[in-house]
């Protein structure tokens, strides 16, 4: 069976054709069967010719950062990256240069009774010892200040966050497979788009309906959990205008290739004008319109609210937007009232949604109520008081035919 590209006979490269002039025997027997060659010279010239335009179409976004937060992270790559390389470079280096220099028929000298060497062992310890170092301090260094809960401390590089300028907040809903984004302080809401002012520091407010995503856009800032009950939060800048995009970088089922979002930057004058033009439609984000948005739903195309329920994203977090359902607020507030010792364990979120969890290990004394003990075993125990009594002997061998109330029976 043939694998390769097949090139007709007079593209064929001089080392395969015979010193005479003549075609391959293989190139004959092909045409004869009114085949070309496969030759893995041409597949080697032919691929470059693929990548090129494969390559110039790439968009590396991660290292072609829009915010700020983007960017410190994407030098941080650039950083690591250089570090290991100085441990990586000379040691490809030194596999050719001891492959040459100790290849067979060179006279260079061999000695076999060597085993040690100081000053090489200090090289080869020390060197990566000082990159593993280097490594750790950025990672420390870098975890605290790009803490994704810390608020911002520039808009870019030289430039201070301005202390009367007011991070914008947004609420993250990710939904099945969807994204939904809350502007309370306008008074809007979308679906799968999201439009921030160039320049201006952002809070998220971030949860999720029903199972963990992960909210990632490459260009703004990195990676951040949503998930059931929870609340986690980001501060992020974006500094160019333009369109980008961002995704779910977590799978979370069937629609999570397409649970993608439309990410607009726009300077603070487009912005306002974005936000208005959202604010004149006519679709409210109500109770019921959520209800049918929270059904799992694929590929789906924008939508504006141009009204919200200020109080949705608190019910979203809390759990209890269906009509009917405790809050996890004051489901806490019922346990602590009723002295319920688990109350604290419960302030993390893991609350069920219709009050307090059944089993008596969750209730208190009173709420157990009394019975008889069924696993008390019936009867005298075996053996009595009396240290010196025959019946105390041999208990750990019981007859299992004895009758009870004799002792004779009763040891095996």
């Amino acid at each position: 069976m043939l694998c390769g590209p097949y090139i007709p006979i007079h593209a064929l490269s001089t080392e395969d054709k015979l010193s005479n002039g003549n075609p391959h025997p293989r190139a004959r027997r092909d045409v004869v069967m009114n085949r070309p060659v496969p030759t893995v010279l041409a597949l080697a010239r032919v691929l470059p010719l693929f990548a090129v335009p494969m390559l110039a179409g790439c968009n590396l976004v991660v290292l072609n950062p829009a915010g700020d937060i983007a960017l410190q992270q994407r030098n941080i790559i650039y950083i690591s990256t250089a570090l290991m390389l100085v441990i990586v470079i000379p040691v490809l280096v030194l596999v050719v240069l001891f492959a040459w220099r100790y290849r067979s028929g060179n006279d260079a000298t061999y000695d076999p009774e060597f085993d040690h060497s100081t000053s090489l062992e200090l090289i080869i310890w020390s060197a990566p010892l000082l990159i593993i170092i280097a490594l750790g301090g950025l990672t420390w260094w870098s975890t605290h200040k790009l803490d994704p809960f810390r608020p911002l401390e520039r808009i870019s590089a030289g430039r201070p966050v301005d202390p009367a300028v007011k991070p914008l907040r947004i609420q993250v809903v990710s939904l099945d497979w969807k994204w939904l984004f809350i502007y309370p302080e306008q008074g809007i809401a979308t679906v799968n788009e999201l439009a921030l002012p160039v320049d201006r520091p952002v809070r998220f407010d971030l949860t999720s309906t029903n199972m963990m995503n992960t909210f990632y856009a490459p260009t703004l800032a990195g990676m951040i959990y949503t998930m059931p009950g929870m609340r986690s939060t980001m501060h992020a800048v974006l500094n160019k205008p333009g369109n980008y995009e961002g995704f779910s970088g977590n799978y979370s089922g069937a629609g999570f290739s397409d649970m993608r979002f439309r990410l607009r930057g726009l300077p603070a004058a487009d912005f306002e004008r974005w936000a208005a033009e959202v604010k004149g439609g006519t679709l409210p984000l109500n109770t019921p319109n959520y209800r049918i948005l929270v059904r799992p739903s694929e590929k789906v195309a924008p939508i504006r609210f141009a009204s919200i329920d200020p109080d949705l994203f608190r019910r979203i977090l809390e759990r209890c937007v269906e009509p009917g359902t405790m809050c996890m607020s004051d489901v806490m507030r019922h346990d602590q009232a009723a002295g319920s010792p688990v109350s604290t364990a419960r302030g993390h979120g893991s609350i069920p949604q219709n009050g307090k969890a059944e089993g008596a290990i969750f209730k208190s004394p009173e709420e157990k109520g009394s019975g008889p003990n069924v696993t008390k075993p019936g009867g005298p125990p075996p053996g009595q008081n009396a240290p010196g009594d025959k019946r105390n002997r041999d208990m750990s061998m019981i007859n299992p035919l004895a009758v009870p109330g004799d002792p004779d029976t009763a040891r095996g």
